[in-house]
C-alpha cells in the first residue's frame, strides 16, 4: 500500500460510502440486540432513509457545515443515524461517553464551542446539571421517544423530513470530528480529524486487520463516545457493507459467548479485559463458535494464555493491534502473519512507523524507544484543537510520538514496554492523572495526591492514589477510602476513580516542587510484584 493510496477524492463525505450499499432493500445494515433478547434488524436503505431525514432537521434547525455538535449516546441504531447524519451534514461531531459528568461536558461545549447538544433518550441529567452559562449552546436535542422539558426530541423533528439530502458538499481536507483524549497535566485534548480520515481509515483497518467482508455479520464491543467505536462499529462495518452486531447489555462472559454462539457471529472485536474474562471460564468448551473468522483485540497486549485458550478450545487466533484516537490502526498481527505471541504485530504495510531514540533516529533491535509516527500519514490527526504549543510538543523532528515506548526485534515485530508519560490504561480505557487529582483535592480532607498506573492481571492497569491528608491525625480507614473514591465518581467520569488509595505522609517531588510520579510508578510496580 502507497500513502497515496490514503488520499481521498477532492470531495468526499463518509456518508455516501453508506448509502452505496443501501440499493438492496433487504440488506441488513444493524442487527440490534436488546438486554431481554428482543432483536430488530434494519437495512442499509432504511438506515440511508432516516440518516438524510435527521440531516435535514439538523439542517433546518439551522446548524451548519463546520459547526459542532456534542453526542452522548448508547449502543442503539440512533447511534448510527446520529452520527451519519452529523457527518452528511457536514457537522463537527464530539464523541462523549454518557459516563462523563457534568464537569467533564461543560469543558468541551465551552472548548469547542458547540452549538449542539443530541443525547439519546434519557441521557439528559449531565447536561441539566450545568449551571453555568454556556453562550455557544443553541440546542439540546434527544434521539429515541424520551421527552423532557427544555430539550428538542430530533427523532420527532426529522419524522416528516425528506428522504434525501443534498444540501452539504464537504471537501476532504475539512474538520469532521473532535474527540477528546486524556492529558497528563492539563484539560483533555481536542484531536482534530479531517474526513479525509475516514477514507483512509477504511482502507487499513477493516480491510488489512479486522478482515471484514462483506456481508459479515461483525460484533465490536465499543460504546459510542470512544474513538474505537468510530473505528470498527461505525466506520469499518458499514463502510465495508457488513452487518453490525450492536447489544445494548451489560458484560459477562457467559453473556457475550452465548451471543456469539446464538447469532454466528463472524467478526469479533473486544478488549482484552474481555477476553481474559472469557478465557477464564471453567466451562469455555461448552460454547462452539464455527462461525467466528476473526478476531481482533486493542488498547494493550494480549495475554499469551489467552490467545492459547482460544486456540485450543475455537481454533481462532486472537490477533493484536495498536492505534490511538490521534490516528488509526498503525501496528498489527495482519490475517497469514506468523504470530508472535504478545507482540503487538508490525507496523501496517505502507506505513512508516518506527521505535525511535531522543535524538529522532530509529534503535536498534531489541532497544527501547518512543513509538512514532512520520508526519505525512494521512490518517494522523491535524493538530490539537486551539493548542498550538500541545501540538508542537507532540512531535520529535518529522516524527508524531504516540506516547508509547516499545522495541522492535530482528524481523521487524513490535513490543509494547509501556507509557513515555503518565496515562493510564485500563480495560482500554485512557485517564490522565490529572483529571482524578483534581477531583480528589476537592475533596475537604485531601491536601495534595499524586495518581499512577498499578499493575492488574485483568485490567491492564488500574488507578492508585497516592494521598495527603490535611492532617495525619485523621483515621485512615477504608470507609474514608470508600468516601474519596465515591467523591470522584461524582465529579468525573466514574471508570477514572481510583481502585487503590494509598495514605502517604508526602509526595516525592524535584527541586522545583513538581511530583515525581515516575518514581511513584516504580514503587508500585515494585510493590505488586512482591505481593504475588
Amino acid at each position: 500500500m502507497h500513502l497515496k493510496d490514503l488520499i481521498a477524492p477532492e470531495y468526499y463525505n463518509f456518508a455516501n460510502e453508506v448509502e452505496k450499499y443501501a440499493k438492496d432493500p433487504e440488506k441488513i445494515a444493524i442487527k440490534f440486540v436488546s438486554e431481554n433478547g428482543d432483536v430488530k434488524n434494519i437495512s442499509y436503505r432504511t438506515l440511508a432513509e432516516e440518516v438524510n431525514r435527521y440531516a435535514n432537521a439538523l439542517y433546518h434547525l439551522g446548524l451548519r457545515k463546520g459547526d459542532r455538535v456534542l453526542l452522548i449516546t448508547q449502543k442503539v441504531p440512533e447511534s448510527y443515524v446520529v452520527y451519519l447524519a452529523c457527518i452528511k451534514a457536514g457537522l463537527v461531531f464530539i464523541p462523549c461517553s454518557e459516563m462523563l459528568r457534568a464537569n467533564d461536558l461543560v469543558y468541551r461545549i465551552n472548548h469547542s464551542e458547540a452549538k449542539a447538544v443530541i443525547v439519546y433518550n434519557g441521557l439528559t441529567n449531565e447536561i441539566d446539571k450545568i449551571a453555568e452559562p454556556i453562550p455557544s449552546l443553541k440546542h439540546k436535542l434527544i434521539a429515541g421517544d424520551f421527552t423532557k422539558e427544555g430539550w428538542e426530541n430530533l427523532t420527532d423533528l426529522a419524522k416528516n423530513e425528506d428522504t434525501t439530502f443534498n444540501k452539504v458538499r464537504t471537501h476532504r481536507d475539512e474538520m469532521a470530528m473532535l474527540p477528546y483524549t486524556s492529558g497528563t497535566t492539563a484539560n483533555p485534548k481536542a484531536v482534530v480529524h479531517t474526513h479525509n480520515w475516514f477514507y483512509a481509515h477504511l482502507q487499513v483497518a477493516p480491510k488489512l486487520w479486522l478482515d471484514i467482508q462483506e456481508d459479515d455479520l461483525v460484533w465490536a464491543t465499543a460504546a459510542p463516545g470512544w474513538q474505537k467505536w468510530v473505528w470498527s462499529p461505525f466506520v469499518s462495518t458499514l463502510g465495508m457493507g457488513a452487518t453490525a452486531f450492536v447489544y445494548n447489555g451489560k458484560f459477562s462472559p457467559e453473556k457475550y459467548l452465548q451471543l456469539l454462539q446464538d447469532f454466528e457471529i463472524n467478526v469479533l472485536c473486544a478488549t482484552p479485559t474481555e477476553y481474559r474474562f472469557m478465557a477464564k471460564l471453567e466451562n469455555l468448551d461448552q460454547y462452539k463458535l464455527p462461525a467466528l473468522r476473526s478476531a481482533v483485540s486493542a488498547g494493550e497486549p494480549l495475554n499469551a494464555q489467552v490467545i492459547d485458550t482460544f486456540q485450543q478450545c475455537f481454533g481462532i487466533t486472537v490477533r493484536d493491534g495498536y492505534g490511538q484516537t490521534e490516528n488509526t490502526l498503525v501496528v498489527g498481527t495482519l490475517p497469514g502473519m506468523p504470530l508472535k505471541k504478545g507482540s503487538m504485530g508490525k507496523p501496517v504495510p505502507g506505513y512508516r512507523v518506527e521505535v525511535i531514540n531522543q535524538d529522532g533516529e530509529p534503535c536498534q533491535p531489541g532497544e527501547v524507544g518512543d513509538i512514532a509516527l512520520h508526519k505525512d500519514t494521512p490518517t494522523l490527526f491535524k493538530e490539537y484543537y486551539k493548542d498550538e504549543e500541545r501540538t508542537k510538543k507532540a512531535y520529535r523532528g518529522d516524527w508524531y510520538l504516540t506516547g508509547d515506548q516499545a522495541r522492535k526485534d530482528e524481523d521487524g515485530y513490535f513490543w509494547y514496554e509501556g507509557r513515555s508519560d503518565d496515562i493510564i490504561i485500563s480495560s482500554e480505557y485512557t485517564i490522565g492523572p490529572f483529571e482524578v487529582e483534581d477531583a480528589l483535592t476537592k475533596h475537604p480532607l485531601v491536601r495534595e495526591c499524586a495518581v499512577v498506573a498499578s499493575p492488574d492481571p485483568d485490567r491492564g492497569a488500574v488507578v492508585k492514589a497516592f494521598v495527603v491528608l490535611v492532617d495525619n491525625n485523621i483515621s485512615k480507614n477504608e470507609k474514608l477510602v470508600k468516601e474519596l473514591q465515591e467523591h470522584v465518581k461524582q465529579i468525573t467520569a466514574p471508570y477514572k476513580y481510583p481502585r487503590k488509595i494509598e495514605f502517604v505522609e508526602e509526595l516525592p517531588k524535584t527541586i522545583s516542587g513538581k511530583i515525581r510520579r515516575v518514581e511513584l510508578r516504580e514503587k508500585e510496580l515494585r510493590q505488586v510484584k512482591i505481593n504475588k
